[in-house]
């Protein structure tokens, strides 16, 4: 199943800009305020609120002051929790954020009645230099067992393979880019430039600068049976990429992204979409600006089965 009823939410209580991770991900600013956690909190409170007036049932575990972890707000970098009770740890770039690594945060989803079964921690490879920061890095076709992972610093191409071996998972390999004043670099996190839906994909085919590599992103995502939205270079760098589609304990489908992501989408992308889904959007700015992460990135599904 492609989607999840159930997502985990880390409630923020010193949420801040990040220098370490800010070094490859380029979509952070560091604003000034005194009250940038002030606000981070009620943009959080807003969203968490509009996703359960949805009947989407979210988990919201606070934080913790000691260790200070600026990014704990984005947990799915960090852990995936899949539909045969297998819990995965990740390897993370930023020193500072693999503290965001929580036993208790593991039991809490335990006592909320799910099941784990086994925790496949990968976070050695942190000794080696070696990253790949869960569905940040990854985008999950699980209908299809196909994994989507752009190569940066927090996708070790090695690692991803060797991943996609283990769980059963196709890697679909290549390189995005994006531009950083005169330069091409390379974007830090697959998930901020495509996202894959049941019968969709939102994706900015443009900053897959290798011919070859767009083609057989393309041929891979039609042959699967998905409809290809494409969004621009600029809508992406508003975070339309960074979007998640979840259900309601129904069984309705919502495709949930950031106001910031909404805003740039023309009619018939919003047409196109609402095809499928209805769109829940939300205003993330100070946890977007400071953040440099959206939406899609502050939910962690779990796919676990109940007890």
């Amino acid at each position: 199943m492609q989607t999840t009823d159930t997502v985990l939410m880390i409630e923020p209580i010193a949420f801040g800009y990040n220098a370490q991770t800010a070094e490859n991900n380029y979509f952070q600013v560091e604003q000034k305020d005194s009250d940038i956690q002030q606000k981070a909190l009620s943009e959080f409170n807003n969203f968490v609120e509009k996703l359960r007036s949805k009947g989407i049932n979210v988990i919201t575990i606070k934080d913790t002051l000691e260790p200070h972890s600026p990014d704990s707000i984005f947990p799915n970098n960090w852990v995936s929790f899949h539909k045969d009770g297998k819990v995965v740890l990740y390897p993370m770039f930023a020193p500072n954020r693999r503290v965001e690594r929580r036993e208790d945060i593991l039991e809490t989803i335990k006592n909320q009645g799910f099941e784990i079964a086994e925790v496949d921690d990968f976070s050695h490879f942190e000794n080696d230099d070696k990253f790949l920061e869960g569905t940040g890095s990854m985008i999950f076709d699980h209908d299809h067992k196909i994994a989507y992972g752009s190569v940066s610093l927090r996708l070790d191409e090695e690692l991803f393979r060797k991943f996609c071996a283990k769980f059963g998972f196709t890697p679909v390999v290549f390189h995005s880019f994006q531009n950083v004043g005169d330069q091409r670099l390379p974007i830090y996190h697959t998930n901020v430039m495509m996202c894959v839906a049941d019968h969709f994909v939102v994706i900015c085919l443009d900053c897959i600068d290798d011919e070859l590599e767009r083609e057989k992103v393309e041929e891979v995502i039609k042959s699967s049976g998905k409809e290809i939205i494409e969004i621009s270079e600029d809508q992406m760098q508003q975070f339309a990429g960074n979007m998640l589609q979840v259900q309601n304990s129904e069984g309705k489908k919502f495709l949930v992204m950031s106001e910031t992501a909404y805003k740039p989408l023309t009619p018939e992308q919003i047409q196109n979409i609402e095809k499928y889904c209805e769109i829940i959007y939300s205003d993330l700015n100070t946890i977007e600006t400071n953040g440099g992460g959206s939406a899609r990135c502050m939910l962690a599904e779990v796919f676990l089965p109940r007890k």
